[in-house]
């Protein structure tokens, strides 16, 4: 073992006057650009975030979304907010309403007068541009009128079509007179697992009411009837979000974004040019690379679907709740379908096995009163198994290939082990919170971390 140097040695040597003068103009300009950096990063920040932190939370805000009281949340099956120090301990957790199928009311709801139940048939493309109409018009958007959520047809018919998918759950509500669609509200089957024990259950979204109709109250009425028809079918549980703080959420998540396009997202609004900061340094900062740097890694066909499905459930069991895919459920939800979902696995070049997947959605929003740019297009991270490439470098090639797909922006909840990423690939936090919830069901809360469900 050596000696310690002297004091001395550790000292650096005596800088000359111009060189110390350099060193503090290059620390001064390093300061003022990290300073320049920063305050862009929160303007991209806050104007992302007041257009997809919103997502969820639109159709569940035409309720009474009073925290103190809910009054319509009430007098429904879920975990009130008093209860919530009961919870720790239920582990998988139990029904809170035990019934069956002879027990639930044979007959719909009564509307208004002028108002009358509709079952929407998106395999009817009339019909279908009806609900595109709607949702197009009156389901999401900005505070600022700026921008408004734009679900493709394509993406309407994958979302609502899955396996064992019921017309008499794609519920509408119709004008007598005219027979025009003014709200809707939707569920589709899943199988979940939930503190590792499975459960039957729908996922409940598009809850959407016309503009004008608000004061009407129809979103109670919409959720009893959905609830009514579920339950004939004995299914008594389902999961939904919400970007507000209902009764009472059981895990929830903030929404992180990370910049493909910043010229852009500039141009339209979206974000501004930080003072100081041009818009080469902008783009240079989200630059990516050409191409993946992944050996192997391409985009998922219906061979890979036996491998992938199994990949995926493998790396699901590490978390409390996500999807339980049956290959036919992957097969529906995972194979690519340009314009509304892009898959890619990684095949190990040597043995020819999948080793890795991932995926993400496109859900664009029209771009409202600009004159050069119609459209800004988002893609949402959905499912991904990292087995043996590592998490930042499969997503450092799934925003690669977002972009060469066109796409504007990436967005990621912070579930599963989404925060192992986000610093080192440029994601920025979003203002608002994702919640989730569990319709007649109470069991143990849980972190993000546990959490690997995303719903659409």
């Amino acid at each position: 073992m050596g000696m310690p140097l002297p004091l001395a040695q550790l000292r650096p040597p005596k800088m000359e006057p111009l060189r110390k003068h350099h060193l503090r103009k290059n620390a001064a300009a390093a300061k003022e650009k990290a300073a320049t950096l920063k305050q862009e990063q929160e303007d991209v920040r806050a104007r992302i975030a007041k257009m997809f932190s919103a997502e969820r939370g639109a159709a569940a805000s035409k309720m009474d979304t009073n925290e103190k009281e809910h009054k319509f949340w009430s007098t429904q099956p879920v975990v009130q907010h008093a209860a919530a120090k009961e919870l720790s301990d239920l582990g998988a957790g139990s029904a809170i309403e035990t019934k069956t199928v002879a027990d639930v009311q044979k007959h719909p709801y009564p509307l208004i007068d002028s108002f009358e139940w509709a079952e929407i048939d998106v395999n009817d493309d009339a019909e279908l541009e009806e609900a595109y109409k709607l949702l197009n018009l009156n389901y999401i958007e900005d505070g600022e009128a700026m921008f408004r959520f734009d679900y493709s047809r394509n993406f309407l018919k994958w979302a609502l079509l899955p396996p064992g998918w019921q017309k008499s759950w794609h519920l509408g509500v119709r004008v007598k007179s005219n027979r025009k669609l003014v709200a809707l509200i939707t569920a589709i089957p899943a199988r979940v697992r939930l503190h590792n024990q499975p459960r039957e259950v729908v996922e409940i979204n598009f809850l959407c009411v016309h503009k004008k109709l608000r004061s009407k109250r129809l979103a109670p009425v919409l959720i009893r009837e959905i609830t009514r028809r579920v339950n004939q079918h004995n299914v008594w549980q389902a999961v939904y979000t919400a970007g507000i703080v209902l009764p009472r959420p059981v895990t929830s998540s903030h929404y992180y974004h990370r910049s493909l396009n910043p010229k852009k997202l500039i141009e339209i609004g979206f974000s501004r040019l930080a003072p100081r900061m041009t818009m080469a340094r902008t783009m240079k900062l989200y630059a990516l690379k050409g191409a993946p740097s992944t050996p192997g890694i391409r985009p998922m066909e219906m061979r890979d679907v036996p491998a992938a499905c199994k990949l995926l459930r493998e790396y699901y069991q590490r978390f409390s709740l996500h999807v339980d895919f049956s290959e036919e459920d992957f097969a529906h939800w995972l194979l690519p379908r340009e314009g509304v979902v892009y898959s890619y696995v990684v095949e190990d070049p040597d043995s020819g096995e999948i080793s890795d997947m991932t995926s993400f959605y496109s859900l664009p929003s029209s771009v409202i009163k600009n004159p050069n740019y119609k459209t800004l297009n988002a893609a949402y991270s959905f499912c991904t198994a990292a087995m043996k490439t590592p998490l930042v470098d499969l997503m450092r090639d799934a925003l690669t290939l977002a972009r060469m797909n066109d796409f504007d922006v990436f967005n990621a909840l912070d579930l599963a082990e989404n925060k192992t990423f986000f610093r080192d690939l440029h994601f920025h936090i979003g203002d608002g919170k994702l919640h989730y919830y569990l319709y007649n069901w109470k069991c143990r809360p849980m972190e993000s971390k546990e959490n690997a469900l995303v719903l659409l």
